[in-house]
């Protein structure tokens, strides 16, 4: 029996529309797209690193939802981790803002101090080997004398723009905006995560099948295990340098181990601060401190750089050091800070396609 005769017929030429329609969908669902980047690509940054956030603090959030009960723990829970991470960054923020004003009226007295009495040489130039005697020499005739110290500082005071104050301040202000609706963006992340990411899952389906999940899968584990090696490393190494700065006798040794963690995160930015600060020990006198603060800094960064990083960024998606490595330089150069979170996970993505399509193609020649 034909069981295609009692099927109502076709409308002749409805195949033929279907195609236009579907392309025409295509194109405004495209154009829609691209409008919409356009029109949040001043604040696509700020949505990027409440999305990297969310992704790393996600265990911690489902354990504080879960130790709260009531039916306003989905406003509560998102809403008091929000908060703690806005006060963990603006605590440091405005503490160095404080210093930084702080010393920066201690400098600005001492320019002025230094364009009317000159700046005297300092008893550690003659002895740095090399370079000591001419140093020392040029010094004499740019800084020491009053009238050559005015005259070279006044050409300096004369490259800075008179604005240079404003801008900076705008460029502050318009920063801690971007914050406010990464803090803002989080929050609703958390509250709705769990709903969002069940339409990613079946957004991915649609267009990719199953692969499309592994891959996100893949992508948000890089971005953990980013957040793991070199956030919490680089925090590591800041307490450890830390330490050796207060048993090396350094000045300021909090604020050097502070420096030391921020700088940490990223790849060869620790050295740049052990090394300044033994270089500090080395004119003050204290050799042995500043080759034991230099020599004990190469240790940690090695082994937190050749050994728990490259586990805890790649072992989560077998990422191998090389593309974990070429993600987070690439990246940042790319993306800046938020580089460093976004290029291991387009590699993770990357590396994933790579071997499914690989064993794909094993598969079927054997």
């Amino acid at each position: 029996m034909d069981h295609n005769a009692n099927a109502p017929a076709q409308p002749a030429g409805e195949g033929l529309e279907r195609t236009p329609q579907r392309i025409a969908r295509m194109v405004l669902a495209a154009a829609l797209v691209l409008l919409g980047l356009w029109i949040l690509h001043r604040y696509l940054a700020a949505l990027a690193w409440a999305a990297v956030l969310a992704i790393a603090l996600w265990p911690l959030y489902r354990r504080l939802l879960g130790a709260l009960t009531g039916h306003g723990q989905r406003i509560v829970a998102p809403l008091i981790l929000t908060l703690s991470i806005g006060l963990v960054f603006i605590v440091p923020f405005v503490y160095a803002a404080v210093e930084v004003a702080r010393e920066t009226q201690v400098f600005v007295q001492y320019l002025v101090d230094a364009r009317h009495n000159g700046i005297p040489v300092p008893e550690w130039v003659p002895q740095l080997p090399g370079v000591g005697y001419p140093l020392e020499e040029w010094w004499r005739s740019n800084l020491s004398d009053p009238k050559a110290a005015e005259e070279l500082l006044g050409r300096i005071y004369s490259r800075v723009p008179a604005e240079s104050a404003r801008a900076v301040g705008g460029e502050i202000v318009h920063r801690l905006i971007l914050f406010g609706f990464t803090l803002l963006t989080l929050f609703f992340l958390f509250r709705d995560g769990v709903a969002l990411s069940r339409r990613l899952i079946g957004l991915s389906d649609l267009l990719l099948g199953a692969q499309g999940e592994r891959i996100g899968r893949h992508m948000m584990q890089a971005v953990l295990g980013t957040v793991n090696g070199l956030v919490l490393v680089g925090l590591g190494e800041g307490v450890l340098l830390g330490i050796a700065y207060i048993v090396a006798g350094l000045p300021h040794p909090v604020s050097f181990a502070v420096l030391t963690g921020i700088l940490a995160v990223i790849p060869f930015g620790a050295p740049v601060v052990f090394g300044a600060a033994a270089l500090y020990l080395a004119a003050a006198g204290s050799t042995a401190a500043a080759a034991a603060v230099f020599g004990f800094g190469v240790a940690v960064v090695f082994v937190a750089d050749h050994f728990i990083r490259p586990v805890l960024i790649g072992g989560a998606v077998r990422l191998p050091f090389l593309w974990v490595l070429l993600g987070i330089l690439g990246g940042l150069e790319t993306f800046g800070i938020l580089g460093l979170f976004l290029g291991p996970a387009v590699m993770a993505a990357l590396i994933s396609l790579w071997r499914e399509w690989t064993d794909a193609a094993q598969t079927r020649v054997v």
